[in-house]
Protein backbone atom coordinates (compact mmCIF):
# COMPACT_ATOMS: atom_id res chain seq x y z
CA UNK A 1 0.00 0.00 0.00
CA UNK A 2 1.15 3.82 -0.74
CA UNK A 3 -0.33 6.71 -0.72
CA UNK A 4 -2.30 8.02 -3.66
CA UNK A 5 -3.27 11.48 -4.93
CA UNK A 6 -6.47 11.32 -6.63
CA UNK A 7 -7.85 14.34 -9.09
CA UNK A 8 -11.53 14.36 -9.67
CA UNK A 9 -14.08 17.28 -11.17
CA UNK A 10 -16.97 17.38 -9.37
CA UNK A 11 -19.11 19.10 -11.97
CA UNK A 12 -18.04 16.19 -14.49
CA UNK A 13 -21.88 14.86 -14.05
CA UNK A 14 -23.25 18.12 -15.27
CA UNK A 15 -21.53 17.52 -18.98
CA UNK A 16 -22.64 15.13 -21.45
CA UNK A 17 -20.62 11.77 -21.20
CA UNK A 18 -17.50 11.18 -23.53
CA UNK A 19 -16.66 14.87 -23.41
CA UNK A 20 -13.31 16.42 -22.76
CA UNK A 21 -12.97 19.10 -19.80
CA UNK A 22 -12.80 21.98 -22.50
CA UNK A 23 -15.18 20.75 -25.16
CA UNK A 24 -17.75 19.99 -22.48
CA UNK A 25 -18.19 22.85 -21.09
CA UNK A 26 -20.66 25.04 -20.90
CA UNK A 27 -21.15 28.70 -19.95
CA UNK A 28 -23.01 27.01 -16.85
CA UNK A 29 -20.66 24.89 -16.12
CA UNK A 30 -16.81 25.39 -14.63
CA UNK A 31 -15.15 22.87 -13.73
CA UNK A 32 -14.69 21.80 -9.82
CA UNK A 33 -11.31 20.39 -8.80
CA UNK A 34 -11.78 17.90 -6.06
CA UNK A 35 -8.44 16.47 -4.65
CA UNK A 36 -9.06 13.18 -2.32
CA UNK A 37 -5.83 10.86 -1.05
CA UNK A 38 -6.13 7.52 0.12
CA UNK A 39 -3.53 4.88 0.69
CA UNK A 40 -3.88 1.90 -2.66
CA UNK A 41 -2.05 -1.37 -3.40
CA UNK A 42 -1.36 -2.16 -7.26
CA UNK A 43 -4.98 -3.14 -8.06
CA UNK A 44 -6.50 -0.16 -6.86
CA UNK A 45 -4.32 1.45 -8.61
CA UNK A 46 -5.08 -0.05 -11.69
CA UNK A 47 -8.59 0.38 -11.34
CA UNK A 48 -8.79 3.89 -10.25
CA UNK A 49 -6.95 4.99 -13.97
CA UNK A 50 -9.73 2.93 -15.36
CA UNK A 51 -12.59 5.12 -13.50
CA UNK A 52 -14.07 7.42 -16.07
CA UNK A 53 -15.11 9.80 -12.91
CA UNK A 54 -11.14 10.35 -11.97
CA UNK A 55 -9.04 12.66 -14.07
CA UNK A 56 -5.73 11.79 -12.70
CA UNK A 57 -3.88 9.77 -10.52
CA UNK A 58 -0.82 10.05 -8.71
CA UNK A 59 1.58 8.59 -6.05
CA UNK A 60 2.53 11.25 -3.47
CA UNK A 61 6.16 12.04 -3.47
CA UNK A 62 8.38 14.05 -1.42
CA UNK A 63 8.78 18.05 -2.47
CA UNK A 64 10.83 20.64 -0.91
CA UNK A 65 12.32 24.22 -1.29
CA UNK A 66 13.84 25.22 -4.29
CA UNK A 67 17.55 24.92 -3.57
CA UNK A 68 18.71 28.12 -2.44
CA UNK A 69 21.81 30.22 -4.50
CA UNK A 70 23.83 32.48 -3.28
CA UNK A 71 24.85 35.62 -4.97
CA UNK A 72 26.39 38.85 -4.29
CA UNK A 73 24.71 40.98 -2.41
CA UNK A 74 24.18 44.43 -3.99
CA UNK A 75 24.76 47.80 -1.96
CA UNK A 76 21.70 49.40 -1.01
CA UNK A 77 20.80 53.05 0.17
CA UNK A 78 19.14 53.78 3.27
CA UNK A 79 15.84 54.96 2.31
CA UNK A 80 15.75 53.26 -1.52
CA UNK A 81 14.19 50.45 -2.88
CA UNK A 82 15.78 47.20 -2.46
CA UNK A 83 17.25 46.40 -5.66
CA UNK A 84 15.27 43.79 -6.99
CA UNK A 85 12.28 46.36 -6.44
CA UNK A 86 14.01 48.98 -8.41
CA UNK A 87 15.33 46.68 -11.46
CA UNK A 88 11.73 45.58 -12.59
CA UNK A 89 10.36 49.12 -12.55
CA UNK A 90 8.15 48.59 -9.67
CA UNK A 91 9.19 51.95 -7.87
CA UNK A 92 8.07 53.69 -10.97
CA UNK A 93 4.71 51.59 -11.29
CA UNK A 94 1.50 53.75 -10.89
CA UNK A 95 0.04 50.30 -9.98
CA UNK A 96 0.45 48.79 -6.45
CA UNK A 97 -1.59 45.49 -6.62
CA UNK A 98 -4.46 46.93 -4.72
CA UNK A 99 -7.61 44.66 -4.63
CA UNK A 100 -5.45 41.61 -5.82
CA UNK A 101 -5.61 38.70 -3.64
CA UNK A 102 -2.46 36.52 -3.55
CA UNK A 103 -0.89 33.36 -1.87
CA UNK A 104 2.22 32.32 -1.34
CA UNK A 105 2.64 28.26 -0.72
CA UNK A 106 5.68 27.58 1.28
CA UNK A 107 7.15 27.05 4.69
CA UNK A 108 4.36 29.61 6.66
CA UNK A 109 4.96 32.95 7.87
CA UNK A 110 5.94 35.36 10.84
CA UNK A 111 2.45 37.32 11.12
CA UNK A 112 4.28 39.72 13.44
CA UNK A 113 6.27 40.56 11.34
CA UNK A 114 6.05 44.40 10.88
CA UNK A 115 6.39 44.02 7.18
CA UNK A 116 2.26 42.50 7.10
CA UNK A 117 0.86 45.40 9.47
CA UNK A 118 -2.40 46.09 7.52
CA UNK A 119 -2.31 43.28 5.56
CA UNK A 120 -5.19 40.54 6.35
CA UNK A 121 -3.68 37.07 6.39
CA UNK A 122 -5.77 33.87 5.84
CA UNK A 123 -3.35 31.09 6.93
CA UNK A 124 -3.96 27.57 6.66
CA UNK A 125 -1.44 24.42 7.73
CA UNK A 126 -0.86 21.14 5.45
CA UNK A 127 2.04 20.34 7.19
CA UNK A 128 0.72 19.58 10.72
CA UNK A 129 3.47 21.83 12.16
CA UNK A 130 1.42 24.94 12.36
CA UNK A 131 1.38 28.01 9.74
CA UNK A 132 4.22 29.66 11.97
CA UNK A 133 6.89 29.99 9.68
CA UNK A 134 10.07 28.19 11.69
CA UNK A 135 12.23 28.03 8.49
CA UNK A 136 11.88 32.00 7.56
CA UNK A 137 11.70 31.53 3.66
CA UNK A 138 8.15 31.72 3.54
CA UNK A 139 8.37 34.99 5.24
CA UNK A 140 11.06 35.96 2.97
CA UNK A 141 8.94 35.27 0.04
CA UNK A 142 6.03 36.97 1.20
CA UNK A 143 7.53 39.98 2.48
CA UNK A 144 9.45 40.52 -1.22
CA UNK A 145 5.69 40.42 -3.04
CA UNK A 146 4.24 42.52 -0.44
CA UNK A 147 6.06 43.52 2.20
CA UNK A 148 5.29 46.68 3.96
CA UNK A 149 8.64 49.07 3.78
CA UNK A 150 10.61 48.11 7.16
CA UNK A 151 12.93 50.99 8.39
CA UNK A 152 12.29 53.26 5.82
CA UNK A 153 13.13 50.47 2.99
CA UNK A 154 10.57 49.63 0.47
CA UNK A 155 10.69 46.18 0.29
CA UNK A 156 7.87 44.32 -1.05
CA UNK A 157 7.10 44.88 -5.21
CA UNK A 158 3.57 44.99 -4.45
CA UNK A 159 2.76 46.59 -1.67
CA UNK A 160 -0.64 47.49 -1.90
CA UNK A 161 -2.19 44.21 -1.81
CA UNK A 162 -3.69 44.00 1.53
CA UNK A 163 -5.45 40.27 1.03
CA UNK A 164 -3.11 37.56 1.11
CA UNK A 165 -3.63 33.62 1.26
CA UNK A 166 -0.62 31.83 3.18
CA UNK A 167 -0.80 27.98 2.71
CA UNK A 168 2.22 26.38 4.88
CA UNK A 169 3.28 22.69 2.18
CA UNK A 170 6.74 22.67 3.95
CA UNK A 171 7.75 21.74 7.28
CA UNK A 172 10.17 24.18 9.26
CA UNK A 173 12.89 21.78 7.61
CA UNK A 174 11.87 22.53 3.73
CA UNK A 175 10.14 18.96 3.16
CA UNK A 176 6.75 18.29 2.03
CA UNK A 177 4.34 15.85 0.06
CA UNK A 178 2.73 16.27 -2.93
CA UNK A 179 -0.55 15.58 -2.15
CA UNK A 180 -0.02 18.32 0.31
CA UNK A 181 0.51 20.59 -2.59
CA UNK A 182 -2.45 19.56 -4.44
CA UNK A 183 -4.24 20.24 -1.87
CA UNK A 184 -3.25 23.86 -1.17
CA UNK A 185 -3.41 25.06 -4.95
CA UNK A 186 -7.03 23.48 -5.20
CA UNK A 187 -7.97 25.55 -1.94
CA UNK A 188 -6.06 28.90 -3.15
CA UNK A 189 -8.20 28.26 -6.01
CA UNK A 190 -10.95 28.02 -4.42
CA UNK A 191 -10.86 31.11 -2.33
CA UNK A 192 -10.42 33.43 -4.99
CA UNK A 193 -6.32 34.35 -5.56
CA UNK A 194 -5.20 35.76 -8.33
CA UNK A 195 -1.54 34.96 -8.25
CA UNK A 196 -0.24 31.76 -6.51
CA UNK A 197 3.75 31.55 -5.58
CA UNK A 198 5.97 28.52 -5.32
CA UNK A 199 9.48 28.02 -4.41
CA UNK A 200 9.58 24.32 -4.50
CA UNK A 201 10.05 21.40 -6.67
CA UNK A 202 9.35 17.36 -6.59
CA UNK A 203 12.34 15.75 -4.65
CA UNK A 204 12.48 13.13 -7.28
CA UNK A 205 16.89 11.93 -5.83
CA UNK A 206 14.90 12.31 -1.91
CA UNK A 207 12.09 10.03 -3.46
CA UNK A 208 13.98 7.02 -4.84
CA UNK A 209 16.57 7.40 -1.39
CA UNK A 210 12.90 7.13 0.50
CA UNK A 211 12.09 3.96 -1.37
CA UNK A 212 15.71 2.16 -0.91
CA UNK A 213 15.53 2.52 2.63
CA UNK A 214 11.98 1.04 2.67
CA UNK A 215 13.78 -1.73 1.42
CA UNK A 216 13.26 -1.59 -2.43
CA UNK A 217 16.29 -2.31 -5.25
CA UNK A 218 18.13 0.64 -6.48
CA UNK A 219 16.94 0.24 -10.01
CA UNK A 220 13.10 -0.64 -8.81
CA UNK A 221 13.46 2.50 -6.28
CA UNK A 222 14.43 4.54 -9.06
CA UNK A 223 11.86 3.15 -11.83
CA UNK A 224 9.12 3.90 -9.28
CA UNK A 225 10.42 7.65 -8.48
CA UNK A 226 10.35 8.02 -12.04
CA UNK A 227 6.93 7.17 -12.45
CA UNK A 228 5.45 9.20 -9.39
CA UNK A 229 7.71 12.19 -10.95
CA UNK A 230 6.00 11.33 -14.16
CA UNK A 231 1.91 11.13 -12.91
CA UNK A 232 2.47 14.02 -10.66
CA UNK A 233 3.48 15.60 -13.33
CA UNK A 234 0.54 15.18 -15.39
CA UNK A 235 -1.97 15.35 -12.74
CA UNK A 236 -0.13 19.26 -12.32
CA UNK A 237 -0.93 19.80 -16.09
CA UNK A 238 -4.50 18.64 -15.62
CA UNK A 239 -5.16 20.71 -12.48
CA UNK A 240 -3.97 23.41 -14.52
CA UNK A 241 -5.77 22.79 -17.13
CA UNK A 242 -9.04 22.60 -15.18
CA UNK A 243 -7.52 26.39 -13.47
CA UNK A 244 -7.58 27.51 -17.41
CA UNK A 245 -11.02 26.26 -17.76
CA UNK A 246 -12.29 28.16 -14.45
CA UNK A 247 -10.65 31.64 -16.34
CA UNK A 248 -13.96 32.06 -17.99
CA UNK A 249 -16.23 31.90 -14.87
CA UNK A 250 -13.89 33.56 -11.93
CA UNK A 251 -11.13 36.00 -14.09
CA UNK A 252 -8.21 33.72 -13.82
CA UNK A 253 -5.54 32.84 -11.95
CA UNK A 254 -1.33 32.83 -12.70
CA UNK A 255 0.53 30.44 -10.89
CA UNK A 256 4.15 31.26 -10.83
CA UNK A 257 7.16 28.80 -9.77
CA UNK A 258 10.50 29.20 -9.20
CA UNK A 259 12.54 27.06 -12.40
CA UNK A 260 15.36 25.64 -10.14
CA UNK A 261 19.03 26.30 -9.41
CA UNK A 262 20.19 23.38 -10.38
CA UNK A 263 22.53 24.08 -13.22
CA UNK A 264 26.51 24.49 -12.53
CA UNK A 265 27.22 26.64 -15.85
CA UNK A 266 30.50 28.22 -13.93
CA UNK A 267 31.78 24.95 -13.45
CA UNK A 268 31.28 23.92 -17.22
CA UNK A 269 28.75 25.51 -20.22
CA UNK A 270 26.85 22.24 -20.45
CA UNK A 271 25.80 21.33 -16.88
CA UNK A 272 22.59 23.02 -17.21
CA UNK A 273 19.23 21.57 -16.52
CA UNK A 274 16.23 22.61 -17.66
CA UNK A 275 13.07 23.71 -16.17
CA UNK A 276 12.16 21.77 -12.69
CA UNK A 277 8.03 20.37 -11.88
CA UNK A 278 5.88 22.21 -11.37
CA UNK A 279 7.31 24.77 -12.71
CA UNK A 280 8.00 22.73 -16.04
CA UNK A 281 3.80 22.12 -16.10
CA UNK A 282 1.56 23.73 -18.42
CA UNK A 283 -0.15 26.84 -17.13
CA UNK A 284 2.56 27.50 -14.61
CA UNK A 285 4.91 30.75 -15.45
CA UNK A 286 7.98 29.15 -14.96
CA UNK A 287 10.82 31.29 -13.11
CA UNK A 288 14.66 31.62 -13.96
CA UNK A 289 17.25 34.03 -12.37
CA UNK A 290 19.20 36.84 -13.76
CA UNK A 291 22.10 38.80 -12.59
CA UNK A 292 23.21 42.32 -13.22
CA UNK A 293 26.04 42.25 -15.78
CA UNK A 294 28.58 44.71 -16.88
CA UNK A 295 26.13 45.62 -20.00
CA UNK A 296 22.66 44.73 -18.40
CA UNK A 297 20.79 41.71 -17.19
CA UNK A 298 22.79 38.07 -17.76
CA UNK A 299 21.18 34.36 -16.76
CA UNK A 300 22.65 33.12 -13.75
CA UNK A 301 24.62 30.46 -13.49
CA UNK A 302 23.10 28.27 -11.52
CA UNK A 303 19.27 28.90 -13.35
CA UNK A 304 17.52 26.40 -14.65
CA UNK A 305 16.98 26.91 -18.51
CA UNK A 306 14.23 27.76 -20.67
CA UNK A 307 11.84 29.48 -18.34
CA UNK A 308 8.90 31.61 -19.60
CA UNK A 309 9.86 34.44 -17.44
CA UNK A 310 13.44 35.48 -15.92
CA UNK A 311 13.60 36.66 -11.97
CA UNK A 312 15.86 39.39 -11.33
CA UNK A 313 18.91 39.43 -8.47
CA UNK A 314 21.69 41.32 -7.61
CA UNK A 315 24.10 39.33 -9.28
CA UNK A 316 25.13 35.95 -10.70
CA UNK A 317 28.51 36.05 -9.50
CA UNK A 318 30.19 33.32 -7.18
CA UNK A 319 32.17 35.89 -5.37
CA UNK A 320 31.56 37.17 -2.17
CA UNK A 321 28.68 35.33 -2.22
CA UNK A 322 25.78 35.68 0.22
CA UNK A 323 22.27 34.24 0.24
CA UNK A 324 19.68 35.40 -1.48
CA UNK A 325 16.51 33.16 -1.16
CA UNK A 326 13.69 34.75 -2.76
CA UNK A 327 13.79 33.56 -6.18
CA UNK A 328 10.42 33.48 -7.65
CA UNK A 329 8.94 36.48 -5.14
CA UNK A 330 9.94 39.44 -7.15
CA UNK A 331 7.95 37.56 -10.63
CA UNK A 332 5.43 36.64 -8.21
CA UNK A 333 5.08 40.33 -7.11
CA UNK A 334 4.84 42.04 -10.50
CA UNK A 335 1.99 40.06 -11.28
CA UNK A 336 -0.71 41.69 -8.59
CA UNK A 337 1.13 44.97 -9.96
CA UNK A 338 -0.03 43.69 -14.02
CA UNK A 339 -3.17 42.36 -12.94
CA UNK A 340 -4.39 45.26 -10.96
CA UNK A 341 -4.47 47.53 -14.28
CA UNK A 342 -6.50 44.94 -15.88
CA UNK A 343 -10.03 44.92 -16.56
CA UNK A 344 -11.22 41.05 -14.57
CA UNK A 345 -12.04 39.90 -18.01
CA UNK A 346 -8.71 40.67 -19.38
CA UNK A 347 -6.69 38.89 -16.36
CA UNK A 348 -5.44 35.57 -17.99
CA UNK A 349 -5.74 32.42 -16.76
CA UNK A 350 -1.84 31.82 -16.84
CA UNK A 351 1.43 31.48 -19.21
CA UNK A 352 1.93 27.83 -20.80
CA UNK A 353 5.57 26.84 -20.00
CA UNK A 354 7.35 25.26 -23.03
Amino acid sequence: MARYIILRDGNAGFRSRGTSLESGLSAAVPPRPLIETADLGPAEVREATRDPGIISVARAMPTKLVETATVEAAAGRSGQPTWGVQAVGADLSPFTGAGVRVCVLDTGIDQGHAAFQGVMLTTRDFTGEGVHDGNGHGTHCAGTIFGRDVDGTRIGVARGVTDALIGKVLDNSGGGSSDMLFDALRWASSEGCRVISMSLGFDFPGFAAQLQADGFPPVLATSIALEGYRTNLRMFDALMEMMRAQAAFDGGVVVCAAAGNESARDQDPNFEVSASVPAAAFGVISVGALGQGPAGFVVAPFSNTNPVIGEVSASPSAASRTARPAKISVSAGIAPIRSASLPPRMLPAATEAP
